[in-house]
């Protein structure tokens, strides 16, 4: 646990009290706060309680008086569509309002790390698509490069549970924008935007207050060296703006789509090779096409974002190459389900938007594809591009004719559950063929999170291929 510093004898009231709520109430309490929770459900208040915390309405006229410090969880609206009662009120009443990301880079800056060889490091990941894949991959080849290292945030552990750094040690953390987009502290030693495209644009009133989200983290706290994608305007845009020169060392340009050339640095992916130049030279280059774990080219800008942020703390190119050969993936991530008779059955759960699903369909060329779901802002047209590879769509969910009719390019069968949607594409499928499930679409008219979603996809593939 991360004891929180500066809140000695001041009162704190937590909002929301899952996995980061109750961990940010644990660490205040071990800095010396005392400590008010709230929940609107009742069994995190429960859960509050059987912990020893003292529950108390924070909606209720007048709780917040004598609060010092407000806390909310990320999934609790504090601007749009619009705030969370209890924050509209802490916002009249003056109450500064943080989240356990802010807590968290506040209280390491303060621990007193004198006594260590080497301070602890934050890299710290944001982006609409591959933050997991990015952030887990780093921690991978830094453990396969013998250094300590915890993984946090969006992925793991929540930021406060994790055990005060060793000397040396590298915290990597994946942020969301709902982390980014209140933190008071975002101070990152390398900061990775990995892309944009849009999503949770209700939270954030548009694509403009979406990116604000994210740029936060650069803003902010000024990264010792920031690794930006600049596949999307935003990105060309954000390292415009971080860099001082055309040499400017601190800055890592990295795309997936084309060659990067000039004085700086750049990580780039092309035809399945990684290439690294550097001062106007080639440094290395790494063939990604063998990289089990890593397939398709959403995946190789993946690797170079990782491989980027990993070079800036100076882990040499051969260590890399041998990590990615090393790396399994992640569950709900292109992840290799089954094979039988030829056909590969892939979970891509966490594609849970339409440039996630795009890319996901992109990553192999005849795919039998299971999609559908509650349809996010911004439409379903995003995917046209990346229909090509696909020989039939099983259309699952609560809105699965509406869904069908979006997709009218390529032929789609109307199949709701996600049992029909595997028995039909298991029977149709031919050699050569991907059954691949890539929503482009949130899960929650069916399962209580993406990750329910992917296992269900598992359990009915391995039910029929054995």
């Amino acid at each position: 646990m991360i004891p929180v510093q500066g809140v000695e004898g001041k009162t704190v009231a937590v909002l929301g009290l899952g996995r980061s709520g109750l961990s940010a109430a644990r660490a205040l309490r071990a800095g010396a706060a005392k400590v008010l929770c709230w929940d609107d459900g009742m069994a995190g208040r429960e859960a509050a309680e059987a912990e020893g915390f003292d529950v108390l309405d924070l909606g209720r006229g007048g709780a917040l008086e004598g609060v010092d410090l407000l806390i909310t969880s990320p999934g609790i609206p504090h601007l749009y569509p619009q705030p969370h009662k209890v924050l509209a009120a802490a916002y009249e009443a003056g109450v500064p309002v943080d989240n356990d990301i802010g807590l968290f880079f506040r209280s390491l800056g303060l621990d007193g790390w004198e006594d260590l060889d080497t301070p602890p490091r934050v890299i710290a990941v944001t982006g609409s698509n591959g933050k997991s894949t990015t952030s887990a991959l780093i921690a991978h080849i830094l453990e396969e490069n013998g250094t300590p290292v915890q993984l946090a945030g969006n992925i793991g552990r929540g930021v406060l549970d994790i055990e005060p750094p060793m000397d040396g040690e590298v915290i990597v953390l994946e942020l969301s924008s709902y982390q980014t987009d209140l933190a008071r502290a975002l101070t990152p030693d390398v900061a990775v935007f990995t892309n944009l495209s849009p999503d949770h644009l209700d939270r954030h009133g548009g694509i403009g207050g979406y990116f604000a989200a994210k740029r936060r983290l650069f803003a902010e706290g000024g990264p010792d060296r920031a690794v930006i994608g600049v596949d999307e305007p935003e990105g060309a845009y954000l390292a415009g703006q971080m860099s001082e020169s055309a040499e400017d060392g601190r800055l890592i340009r990295v795309s997936a789509t084309r060659k990067l050339s000039g004085p700086g640095w750049y990580v780039f992916a092309r035809t399945g090779f990684l290439t690294e130049w550097r001062k106007g030279r080639q440094v290395a280059s790494i063939d990604l096409r063998e990289v089990a774990g890593l397939p398709g080219a959403h995946n190789h800008q993946n690797a170079c974002c990782a491989y980027a942020a990993v070079r800036a703390l100076g882990i040499a190119p051969r260590v890399v190459e041998k990590s990615f050969h090393s790396f399994k993936g992640l569950p709900h991530r292109s992840q290799v389900v089954g094979e039988k008779d030829g056909v590969r059955f892939v979970n891509d759960s966490k594609a849970t938007n339409v440039d996630a699903a795009a890319k996901a369909l992109a990553a192999f060329p005849k795919v039998r594809w299971i999609c559908g779901g509650l349809e996010k802002d911004g439409g379903l047209e995003g995917l046209k591009p990346a229909l090509g590879s696909v020989v039939k769509a099983y259309v699952i969910g609560r809105e699965a004719n509406e869904f069908a009719m979006k997709i009218n390019d390529v032929e789609a069968e109307v199949c709701t559950t996600m049992a029909l949607a595997v028995e039909r594409a298991v029977a149709e499928a031919q050699p050569g063929e991907v059954v691949l499930l890539a929503p482009a679409a949130a899960s929650f008219d069916q399962y209580d999170n993406f990750e329910k979603r992917g296992e269900d996809f598992t359990a009915e593939v391995l039910a029929r291929i054995g």
